[in-house]
């Protein structure tokens, strides 16, 4: 397992700080309710997103840029820090023994050994204390959004329905609609490390194992796609074939409604699809309903969730004492 996989797997996991905005004394940068968020706390939190910045802004931008990214990471701490405390008002524990769990289940998912696991965190800068502090927040808060929020969404069937009518029929012009995964080599991947070429091609030989065994397409992507598109859980929409470049196009167009296609290499990335439907002219080939009406709720799902935790997360701020200094 590299580096960068371990970061798949915290919610909010950075290394320790390779990079420091200065020398300064510490001071306090914000309060939410009874804890306090320091300068230093941020600085570490955030080293790789700063330094990144420091690498990649124009010198006389510098100093603005790192001063946003300062307080998108308060911003974040912020947050984290508020969906701990609620967790502790609800009285939300998390024993060793499901840390243990977790920690066995990411060690067997990566087929990787407790010895390489430990030399991947020294390679971040962490131990295995720390990593399961940050795993035991992250079990830790997925409890309670499963509990507050997730338990209460249902998607009815009629809402699946009525988003497949709409965006897996009816198409007017010959065109493919997909769905894109891929992996980068040699410049920073989704955790802002730089992989070698036969690490993105494990990682993408991975993921097209997974999801030719039934896994959620959309999810993969959202979780380990290093393209634009996994915000969007890789949905590309429709392509005319005269659209696509020829390694896609070759790729995609013999693939029946529902396929994953085999790995081809754009550029410096890997990169699998999933053609949802396809359609010539007027004539257009479905996929049966019952083959994504799953992958539709989840997806619905999902757009639920995201509505209804911001709801729920600004509400628990507005009752909050939150101050930024």
């Amino acid at each position: 397992m590299s580096p960068k996989t371990l970061l798949l797997f915290v919610f909010f996991l950075f290394p320790l700080p390779a990079f420091s905005l200065a020398d300064v004394i510490d001071r306090s940068v914000a309060i939410v309710n009874n804890d306090i968020i320091t300068l230093s706390e941020v600085n570490e939190i955030g080293a790789p997103f700063f330094q990144r910045i420091a690498d990649e802004t124009p010198p006389a931008q510098l100093e603005e840029t790192l001063r946003q990214a300062q307080k998108e990471v308060i911003e974040q701490i912020i947050e984290r820090k508020l969906l701990l405390q609620e967790a502790e008002k609800l009285n939300i524990r998390v024993s060793d023994a499901e840390i243990d769990t977790t920690l066995q289940r990411i060690l067997t998912e990566n087929r990787t050994s407790w010895d390489q696991f430990r030399e991947d965190l020294s390679a971040l800068g962490m131990n295995e204390k720390q990593y399961r502090e940050e795993l035991r927040q992250q079990i830790l808060t997925s409890k309670l959004i499963n509990q507050e929020i997730r338990a209460q969404i249902v998607i009815p069937e009629e809402r699946v329905v009525l988003y497949y009518d709409r965006y897996y029929t009816e198409y007017e012009n010959e065109g493919y609609y997909i769905l894109q995964i891929g992996t980068l080599w040699g410049a920073p991947d989704r955790t802002g490390t730089i992989p070698t070429q036969t690490e993105a091609r494990e990682k993408i030989l991975n993921i097209r194992e997974r999801a030719v065994r039934g896994n959620n397409f959309n999810q993969l992507a959202k979780q380990y796609s290093d393209l634009p598109s996994s915000v969007d859980g890789g949905d590309l929409g429709v392509f005319q074939r005269h659209e696509m470049a020829t390694a896609m196009r070759q790729a995609v167009v013999n693939l029946k409604p529902g396929q994953i296609s085999e790995i081809i290499e754009l550029s410096n990335t890997y990169q699998i699809f999933k053609l949802l439907s396809s359609q010539t002219g007027q004539i257009t080939a479905k996929v049966p309903y019952e083959s994504v009406k799953e992958e539709i709720r989840d997806l619905l799902f999902q757009q639920e969730m995201e509505t209804r935790f911001n709801e729920w997360l600004q509400n628990i701020r507005d009752k909050a004492y939150v101050r930024i200094l």
